[in-house]
C-alpha cells in the first residue's frame, strides 16, 4: 500500500507528547509491520513543572504504556488525588466548602440519590451522604492500602505529580522500552508536499525529517497546525475571563507534614488559587483575570494566602512563574495529517484538570481509530473533529457551572463571571431542566464524556442548587433504593476510616516497599 501510514513525527515533547508518544509505541508495538515513531523536541523549552492533577483515566493509561506505579510514585513526588476541594466559590463564608470526588455515589445508575438527599439530608454536604470519599478525603486518607495492587484502589483516585519529573519518566521509558526515537533539535520549516499535506519537518542540527502523519504537541506555539496551516483559534475569552496564573512551589513546614488528597481550589478576590499536595512540597498558584486585577497585587493576594499554612516569612522568599491563559480551541484539531495534541488543541483554564484528560481522550481515539492509509485518514479526521468540538464545549460547560451558582456579590470578578451574558447556552438550558431532575445520562450523549453526568450533581448541590420542591415524583427515583444506599455508604465510610492508611504513610511506604504487583 504506498500511502500507508507508517512514521509518525511528534512535535514537541512534555507530557502531552510523551503521553502520545508512549500510548501510540504501545498500542501499535506487536503489529506485524511496524509503525516508526520520532519525537522532535527543542532542548531549550523547559516543562513548568509546578505541579499538576490527573483523572484516574491516567492509571490506565500509565498501565498499559508500561510503567510501575510504584517507580512513578517514587520519581515523579506522587500523591494520591481523590477529587477536588472548593473553598469559598458559593459565598465566601468560612464554613462555604464542598467536594467534587472522582467516586461515583453509591447505587447512583439505580436511583435518583438527589432527591433522596434533598428530602432527608438537605442540611448535610451532598457528596458526604452520596459518597465514602468525601470523609475520607476529609481526613487524609489515601485511596488504597499498603497491600492493594498498583494500578487498583479501594476508592477511585488520580493523581498529584510534577509535570517535569513526569515528562522525564515517560521519556526514559519510550525510548528505552517502546522504541520511539527521540530527536532534540529545533524545527525551522515545514515542508508541504503537493497535495498540501505535510511531507517533512526541516530541523536546525538534524535536516529533513519526513513522516505521513504529524502530530502537534508544541504547546501555545502551534507550530504545525496553528502557524503553518492557519487553522483558525476559536476564542472563548467572554466565557472564560481568567488570562493569567502565577505559580508558586511551597516546602512543607515539616517532613511528615498531611498531604492534601484532593487539589484545593480557594476562591480568591479575582480568581482562584490552586494547591496540589506532592509527596515533597506543594504546588500553589493563583487564576486571575487580569482585567479586575493587577500582576501586582495577584501576587501579594496569593503570598498572603500561602503565609496562612508557612508563614510571611516563608511566602515572601519564594518565587513566581507566570503563565498567561488564552482560553479557547482550534476551530478543528486534525487538519489533513496533522493533528494537534494538548495545548497546539487548545486550553480554559487549569479547573478540574481537563488538560492531561483531554491528551488522554485524543490519544486512545488516535490509537482506536488510525488509519491504515492517505484515504481513511481523512474520514477519520472528519469524525475526530466531531467528537473534539463536542467535548471542547462540554468542558467549556463543565467549568462555568463552578462559576454560574455562585452567590457572591463582594467583587465585580464574581458579578461578572456568574451573570447570564457569561454563561454558554446550553448550560443556561440545562439549569432549566434541573431544577425538576437532577443531571443524567440523558444529557451527555458520548459514551466517554470528560465529565460524567455525577461530577455534574456533585458540583451542582456542592453549590447549593436545589430542585424545585413541586417537582412530580417519578417511580424511576426508586427512593427506597436510595435511602437504603445512603445508609450503606454511611456504613462503608466507617470502614474505610478504620482500614485506610493516611496519604503520606501510604506515601512512605510506597518509597520503602513498593507497592504489590497485580
Amino acid at each position: 500500500m504506498s500511502n500507508s501510514i507508517k512514521k509518525i513525527i511528534i512535535v514537541g515533547g512534555g507530557s502531552a507528547g510523551w503521553l502520545a508518544a508512549g500510548l501510540l509505541a504501545a498500542e501499535f508495538k506487536h503489529a506485524e509491520s511496524s509503525i516508526e515513531i520520532t519525537l522532535i523536541e527543542s532542548p531549550d523549552v523547559n516543562t513548568i513543572g509546578v505541579g499538576e492533577g490527573t483523572w484516574p483515566s491516567m492509571r490506565a493509561t500509565l498501565r498499559k504504556i508500561g510503567i510501575s506505579e510504584t517507580e512513578l510514585v517514587r520519581e515523579c513526588f506522587v500523591s494520591f488525588k481523590q477529587g477536588s476541594k472548593f473553598v469559598g466559590w458559593r459565598t465566601g463564608a468560612s464554613d462555604d466548602v464542598y467536594h467534587h470526588p472522582f467516586s461515583i455515589p453509591h447505587g447512583y445508575a439505580e436511583s435518583n440519590l438527589a432527591a433522596a438527599w434533598q428530602a432527608k439530608f438537605a442540611d448535610h454536604p451532598f457528596a458526604e451522604i452520596v459518597s465514602s470519599q468525601f470523609v475520607v478525603a476529609e481526613h487524609g486518607c489515601a485511596p488504597k492500602q499498603v497491600a492493594t495492587p498498583e494500578y487498583a484502589g479501594v476508592l477511585n483516585y488520580g493523581y498529584h505529580l510534577d509535570a517535569g519529573k513526569f515528562a522525564v519518566i515517560l521519556q526514559r521509558h519510550c525510548t528505552a522500552n517502546l522504541g520511539v526515537k527521540h530527536i532534540l533539535d529545533h524545527v525551522t520549516k515545514v515542508v508541504s508536499a503537493d497535495n498540501g499535506d505535510i511531507a517533512a519537518v526541516d530541523t536546525k542540527a538534524t535536516g529533513i525529517i519526513s513522516g505521513d502523519l504529524f502530530i502537534d504537541c508544541s504547546g501555545l506555539s502551534c507550530l504545525l497546525l496553528g502557524q503553518h496551516f492557519g487553522v483558525p483559534f476559536v476564542d472563548k475569552k467572554h466565557l472564560s475571563l481568567n488570562d493569567t496564573a502565577l505559580a508558586m512551589q511551597v516546602p512543607y513546614p515539616e517532613k511528615n507534614s498531611p498531604i492534601e488528597s484532593c487539589t484545593v481550589a480557594t476562591a480568591q478576590s479575582a480568581g482562584w488559587t490552586w494547591d496540589i499536595g506532592l509527596s515533597s512540597r506543594r504546588g500553589v498558584g493563583y487564576v486571575f483575570s487580569s482585567g479586575y486585577i493587577s500582576e501586582e497585587q495577584a501576587e501579594r493576594e496569593l503570598r498572603a494566602h500561602i503565609a496562612k499554612s508557612v508563614g510571611a516569612a516563608v511566602a515572601d522568599s519564594l518565587s513566581s512563574k507566570k503563565l498567561s491563559i488564552r482560553a479557547g480551541h482550534r476551530q478543528e484539531f486534525w487538519h489533513k495529517n496533522c493533528v494537534a495534541v494538548g495545548m497546539s488543541a487548545g486550553f480554559i483554564e487549569p479547573l478540574e484538570a481537563s488538560a492531561l484528560a483531554l491528551v488522554e481522550l485524543s490519544m486512545n481515539m488516535i490509537c482506536e481509530e488510525f488509519p491504515v492509509d492517505r484515504s481513511a485518514m481523512s474520514v477519520v479526521a472528519k469524525r475526530f473533529n466531531e467528537v473534539f468540538c463536542y467535548r471542547w464545549e462540554r468542558i467549556i460547560d463543565f467549568l462555568k457551572l463552578h462559576y454560574a451558582l455562585t452567590e457572591r456579590r463582594d467583587s465585580d470578578y464574581w458579578r461578572d463571571m456568574s451573570s447570564p451574558e457569561a454563561l454558554p447556552d446550553r448550560l443556561r438550558e440545562l439549569l432549566v431542566l434541573w431544577k425538576s431532575r437532577p443531571p443524567h445520562r440523558n444529557d451527555f450523549i458520548q459514551v466517554e464524556e470528560i465529565f460524567p453526568s455525577a461530577s455534574y450533581q456533585y458540583v451542582l448541590y456542592g453549590m447549593g442548587f436545589k430542585m424545585d420542591a413541586s417537582a412530580l415524583p417519578r417511580t424511576s427515583d426508586n427512593l427506597p433504593t436510595a435511602l437504603a444506599r445512603i445508609r450503606e455508604t454511611a456504613e462503608k465510610t466507617r470502614k474505610f476510616l478504620a482500614g485506610l492508611p493516611s496519604n503520606r504513610d501510604l506515601i512512605d511506604h510506597v518509597m520503602l516497599h513498593g507497592m504489590p504487583l497485580i
